[in-house]
């Protein structure tokens, strides 16, 4: 058997392109790019073999990039198909996406909203947001999907963007995807809902809440379930490292603005 191989499947953290990842792992974590040019490759790779203007033919290029040359560090294939479920129960019109990288994520979403539907992503890194919007015009997308450069807790500049740039107000927000930094997972839940942008009905997925984990944030959604959240775990075995996905309705929040100690 390939040594690559277990029951049949690539095992991506016996590849050398996932051990090149964890020994970047301080870079990644800061940078959110691995450092190898990985990111930069993916770009190049999906406009010279993708069908322009076929959002399903990237993606598909996509995860072709992924399992023969580089593991990358967005959704799986198998926790996309439960971001699709979700996307699906919910039928958003805006959503919010936490964590760009490379805009994969935001393709799987996007495809599946109606023409008039918008998604704003906000990324911390100007190359990964650079990269995404490359990949997004070529899917054909371009002009339905928006990213802002910058993180929820600068101190109100990127907040008062998305409200003032991209129209984002009380009761606005349908669906929010997060798969940024672990620790600032809860922080910036509150800063959204602290902002009322969220309605009663409004859906939150939440990637890696078991690996690498964010205790904070499943911690937190334990102590509202039935209050002010309802809340499904995914359980995801597509490697040997088992995840979690957490999908969770907004119930409205009575007037009470949730603190980190306080649903």
């Amino acid at each position: 058997m390939n040594p690559l191989e277990l029951v049949g499947k690539r095992v991506p953290f016996l590849r050398w392109s996932f051990l090149r990842l964890l020994f970047s792992f301080k870079k990644l974590t800061t940078e959110w790019q691995v450092g190898d040019g990985r990111e930069e490759a993916l770009a190049h790779y999906v406009v010279t073999r993708a069908r322009a203007g076929d959002v399903d033919d990237v993606i598909r290029t996509i995860d072709e990039f992924c399992a023969r040359r580089s593991f990358m560090i967005h959704v799986s294939e198998e926790k996309g198909a439960i971001l699709d479920a979700a996307v699906r129960r919910t039928s958003p019109k805006r959503v919010l996406e936490l964590g760009t990288y490379c805009g994969y994520s935001a393709l799987r979403i996007v495809r599946l909203l109606d023409a008039d539907c918008r998604l704003v992503s906000v990324e911390f890194n100007p190359a990964n947001a650079d990269i995404a919007r490359r990949i997004w015009d070529h899917a054909g997308v371009g002009s339905r999907v928006a990213v802002v450069v910058g993180t929820l807790g600068d101190g109100d500049v990127t907040l008062k963007r998305l409200e003032v740039e991209h129209g984002f107000a009380p009761g606005s927000v349908d669906f929010v995807f997060i798969d940024h930094a672990k620790d600032a997972y809860l922080p910036d839940l509150h800063r959204v809902v602290d902002r009322d942008w969220l309605h009663a009905g409004s859906v939150v997925v939440a990637d890696n809440v078991k690996f690498p984990g964010a205790p904070e944030y499943r911690a937190y959604m334990k102590s509202a379930e039935g209050r002010t959240w309802r809340s499904i775990e995914h359980a995801t075995h597509e490697t040997l490292i088992r995840d979690v996905v957490l999908e969770s309705r907004y119930l409205g929040n009575n007037g009470v603005k949730p603190s980190p100690s306080r649903p």
